[in-house]
């Protein structure tokens, strides 16, 4: 088959971006032809990206735009020439932007299946007046398109009262979260890694992460290292304190790097105010990691506390630091405890292996086809 993926940015630091790279990895393996739509646009800079790349056999075009002002996502970037040139078999748009309903728009006069996965955006605490705007552009142009589309793909469970209120018919929607990529369960740790740090946050480096949370729980565990490490927002670093045993990293975009990064600490910690469904925590737990994440709705979904890691409540920096201390203890009668976890940890993230996950997709495609 021939498919075409739409999503905004296709270079920098997005979990979008890898879920795109992802399921696209998995097509190209399988056989399929992948061509990814975005902006030229590179997340986390204001930077532009090449025209053309191909990555692992996926070809990718990228076309000219701009930031809204607004909401701070890319403007809509024009690729009908283009998707009309290729005349893909199946077509895959993610986020619901308008990019999505343009793609929704050419598709159905080609008679072509489009799908859109939505990535949760839901539950999201917006100010005056982009609460007003997001909530007149959900009720007039998301909710009446929605059931235009072939299928919703939602990536959490959680959403999905979400898109039921939004008149979305039930049989449309199918539920494929985000995955992971094979190596997340191969890669053997090197044999000098010994879990010799402690604590680890990776991600972007941003207010909706919480990172003065992380910060504050440091303070407190002067004993203990701390890892960060990510893309950064420039404004939000320059107003966080950082303690000493702190130390802020750049990001890590090779994979083996990633995960030996992963094996290299006890302690995985996300304490976001918002996660949809958080790809790092995901890598975490299959590494086996002691996990620790804040209680949103993407942490509660990954997360059964006490069972395959910790949750705290949203900001709590005080409970965190007492999470971290408690599990950074090294008494022989916890070996057994911790050893629990972590099995619990790879067993829960096997789950979401993409190599068992892409089959959904194909199901789909040969059920929407009859």
């Amino acid at each position: 088959m021939k498919i075409i993926e739409i999503t905004e940015f296709s270079a920098g630091i997005c979990g979008v971006w890898t879920r795109v790279m992802a399921e696209s990895r998995e097509f190209v393996k399988l056989g399929h032809d992948v061509t990814v739509f975005s902006s030229n646009a590179i997340q986390g800079t204001d930077e532009k990206a090449p025209a053309e790349d191909n990555i692992d056999g996926i070809t990718i075009k990228r076309f000219p735009s701009s930031h809204n002002p607004l909401t701070r996502n890319v403007n809509n970037f024009e690729f009908k020439k283009e998707l009309l040139l290729l005349k893909p078999d199946i077509v895959i748009t993610h986020l619901i932007h308008p990019h999505s309903f343009e793609a929704l728009r050419i598709c159905r006069e080609q008679n072509t299946p489009c799908y859109l996965v939505t990535h949760a955006p839901f539950n999201v605490k917006r100010r005056f007046p982009l609460n007003l705007a997001t909530k007149f552009y959900y009720n007039f142009k998301v909710a009446p398109a929605l059931n235009f589309f072939t299928r919703i793909i939602a990536i959490t469970k959680w959403e999905l009262p979400y898109l039921y209120a939004l008149g979305v018919e039930h049989e449309k929607i199918s539920y494929i979260p985000n995955g992971l990529p094979d190596e997340f369960f191969k890669q053997i740790p090197k044999e000098n890694i010994s879990v010799g740090k402690d604590v680890l946050f990776l991600g972007r480096i941003s207010q909706v992460k919480n990172i003065k949370c992380l910060l504050e729980a440091a303070k407190c565990l002067p004993q203990f290292e701390f890892s960060v490490v990510g893309s950064q927002d420039e404004e939000y670093v320059k107003s966080l304190n950082i303690p000493d045993n702190v130390n802020v990293y750049p990001p890590i975009y090779d994979l083996k790097k990633k995960i030996e990064l992963i094996d290299d600490h006890k302690i995985f910690v996300l304490p976001s105010i918002r996660e949809a469904m958080p790809q790092a925590l995901l890598e975490a737990l299959s590494r086996g990691r002691l996990v620790i994440s804040s209680d949103t709705d993407g942490g509660k979904e990954l997360i059964n506390d006490m069972e395959n890691g910790f949750l705290f409540k949203i900001g709590d920096s005080e409970h965190l630091a007492a999470l971290i201390k408690d599990n950074m203890r090294t008494e022989p009668w916890l070996d057994y405890m911790f050893k629990t976890f972590k099995e619990n940890a790879i067993n829960s993230a096997r789950h979401y292996a993409w190599k068992e996950l892409i089959k959904r997709y194909l199901l789909l495609f040969k059920k929407d086809k009859e």
